[in-house]
Formats: C-alpha cells, sequence, structure tokens
C-alpha cells in the first residue's frame, strides 16, 4: 500500500513545516526525497511506487529547524529505522519532536 510520515513540535504543539526527510531503503539505498507540508506532513513518502517488504529508514533533518527558532536542540538528524513485512497495510511513522528527545510509533 503506502507509507506516510508527520512530525509534530511537542513543545509548541504545533506541525513542523518544511523539515527535510530521506527515506532510505536496506541499508543506504536512497528512494526519495521530501520536505513536509504546512501541516507537518508527508502522504507519499514512495512517490507512487510499490511498497516491498524489508528494512527502511527515516531521517529526519531537525537541526535547521531548531536553528531557524535560536532553540538549541541535541540531534541534528532523527533516524527511525523499521521493517515492513505486510505490504497489503499502509504504514504511518510519526515523529513527536523536542529539542532533547523525540517519540515515534506506528500510526495509522
Amino acid at each position: 500500500m503506502g507509507l506516510s510520515t508527520h512530525v509534530l513540535d511537542l513543545v509548541t504543539g504545533a506541525p513542523v513545516a518544511n523539515l527535510s526527510i530521506r527515506l532510505f531503503r536496506g541499508d543506504n539505498d536512497i528512494i526519495s526525497q521530501h520536505v513536509t507540508d504546512d501541516d507537518g506532513r508527508c502522504g507519499d513518502m514512495l512517490n507512487g511506487a510499490t511498497l516491498a517488504s524489508g528494512n527502511y529508514r527515516l531521517d529526519f533533518d531537525v537541526a535547521p529547524y531548531f536553528k531557524a527558532s535560536e532553540t538549541p536542540c541535541f540531534y541534528d538528524v532523527i533516524p527511525i529505522v523499521f521493517c515492513i513485512d505486510d505490504t497489503e497495510h499502509h504504514y504511518h511513522v510519526p515523529l513527536l519532536l523536542s529539542p532533547f528527545g523525540y517519540s515515534t510509533y506506528r500510526g495509522s
């Protein structure tokens, strides 16, 4: 089916717009690059390609976001590594972000 993401700032409670994200399959095979929209979302990370089983990684470039607001942060890039077993489902991988920590989960 598909793969999407959503980035929210836990401190401000707002979506994170204009955040660069790269999607990799396997070790370092880049599939796509995206920028979050005004609602902090990237709807089709696969650019219409078919979802395949295997290991994936989303790299979220968070340093520029915090630098723009002059907020000190601990992370430059946040990698989220996950495994797709069942290609018949949609996978949503949100990132909940703060300057010194983050959380993620498999959404719907």
